[in-house]
């Protein structure tokens, strides 16, 4: 079978996280072909990859964002018909648009983006929302915010659509409408898998953007939730992690018989028998992440300074990439600020996590979003317990999901609430033996319930189920 895997700014640019779960993915299926089919937000990562491709991926296709910027202007006009101009209308709009449609236009006839978004139909639109929704904002601004919106929606759509026999979409967004294309294209099924529910991780950083003007915040919302709609509308399958992710699916239009959870999964034998820490005078903390706003790694930062002023001998181990870089520096700061020294909080880059997670007694994850983290599996399956935010699937994983009666593996406590977070480092800090059973509850918990064979084989039956239900309604 010849797989498309689409992914929106991970994969094979940015390390962890998605990234670490699609290589390994591709890596446990030999007998598949793969071809990636990878969208980045800057045409400078081009051929930057952060990992060696495996050799079952026969082909990799590259987007860039910003190259819609650098499109030229063809002259010549083309002559919209009533139903292009609202299938259009819809997607200014934010609404629902005709998508099949939109292909036609967009990626069968290459008509110009910039054709219709310098044109007096595009214009006539705009001055409609601008009377009926943004009467007292500059139209400038308007114009400029729904024309950035737009360009590179249209971009990818243009795009060249690599030939395979399913489209696996790991989020919704563009990497969903580029799913969609593909199946319009090559009439054949898609799968779409979120790890996060794309609309809620792009809401939440639209309301704390700097960059978006606050007036049209709520429009960028509705504009990614157009995105996952369509993809959503037209998938043959859709997967989550875990029981309230596909609740949420449900709850923003999925039908419900396409969806499904597969529990994410991890190799345990390579963490099962990492030795515990070898006593040095220290509690370890470790937190294995990307320096990203999502982590919320200054709210780290405060709860382990009020944990140092409780308790003397502890270091936190900070172990990933930047993943933004003026967000690190500001972390960095921020650091300085609480007067924590470089032997106190070690930002150490990019870690081998095998050899690495020898120092932690435990971990801590601070996320504002998550799906199911593979940090927090991979901290259970080495024997360590975590301290996690109640987002995602953490709740479910420290306690046990349904049926699961093994017992509490750390502790789980409210986003961005540091006393608490510092209150539950405490506690494993100074209860050595709690935090060794909790750890070991943790490894159980994994080698039960979240191995990397039982998902790899979740998933190759979803691809024979998806494939067989495709040829049957295609032959009906």
């Amino acid at each position: 079978m010849r797989i498309c895997v689409i992914l929106e700014g991970c994969y094979p640019y940015v390390t962890g996280g998605v990234s670490t779960w699609i290589h390994q993915y591709m890596k446990a299926m030999p007998q598949h072909e793969f071809v990636i089919w990878a969208i980045g937000a800057d045409a400078k990562q081009q051929g930057q990859y952060k990992y060696e491709l495996p050799e079952n991926v026969v082909e990799i296709r590259e987007i860039f964002l910003d190259e819609a910027l650098r499109m030229p202007y063809l002259k010549g006009s083309y002559k919209f018909n009533e139903k292009e101009l609202e299938a259009l209308r819809e997607c200014v709009n934010c609404g629902c648009p005709d998508w099949e449609l939109l292909f036609q236009m967009y990626h069968d006839k290459k008509v110009s983006p910039i054709a219709f978004l310098m044109s007096q139909d595009f214009l006539e639109i705009l001055t409609t929302i601008c009377r009926e929704e943004y009467p007292y904002t500059s139209f400038s601004d308007l114009f400029h915010t729904i024309r950035s919106m737009l360009l590179p929606l249209l971009y990818v759509i243009q795009s060249d659509v690599p030939k395979a026999d399913v489209y696996h979409s790991i989020a919704t967004g563009y990497a969903g409408i580029l799913a969609r294309l593909g199946s319009y294209v090559y009439n054949a099924p898609f799968i779409i898998t979120e790890h996060g529910i794309y609309t809620r991780e792009r809401e939440e950083e639209i309301i704390r953007a700097k960059w978006v003007i606050p007036a049209f915040k709520r429009f960028w919302v509705r504009f990614f939730f157009m995105l996952s709609n369509g993809a959503y509308n037209k998938a043959t399958a859709i997967t989550s992690l875990f029981d309230k992710a596909r609740e949420m699916q449900i709850e923003m239009g999925c039908e419900p018989d396409k969806c499904r959870y597969i529990t994410n999964g991890i190799h345990f034998e390579r963490f099962c028998n990492i030795p515990m820490k070898k006593e040095n005078g220290y509690v370890d903390i470790g937190a294995v992440l990307r320096i990203a706003p999502i982590k919320d790694v200054k709210t780290m930062l405060y709860a382990f300074a009020e944990l140092k002023s409780r308790i003397s001998n502890v270091r936190l181990h900070i172990c990933g990439p930047e993943d933004d870089e003026e967000y690190a520096q500001e972390c960095y700061a921020l650091k300085r600020q609480l007067g924590l020294g470089d032997e106190e909080v070690i930002f150490t880059g990019p870690v081998n996590v095998l050899e690495y997670m020898e120092n932690f007694d435990f971990t801590l994850l601070t996320s504002i979003s998550e799906g199911q983290p593979l940090a927090v599996l991979e901290s259970f399956a080495a024997g360590r317990p975590c301290v996690v935010t109640d987002v995602g699937c953490c709740k479910q994983l420290i306690g046990g999901m349904t049926g699961d009666t093994l017992g509490q593996a750390g502790y789980c406590v409210p986003p961005m609430y540091k006393e608490a977070m510092a209150d539950a480092m405490e506690f494993l800090c100074t209860h050595q033996r709690e935090c060794f059973e909790m750890g070991m509850i943790g490894k159980e918990r994994v080698e039960r319930y979240f191995r990397h064979e039982d998902m790899i084989n979740n998933y190759q039956q979803l691809y024979e189920e998806v494939m067989k239900q495709w040829q049957e309604s295609d032959s009906v």
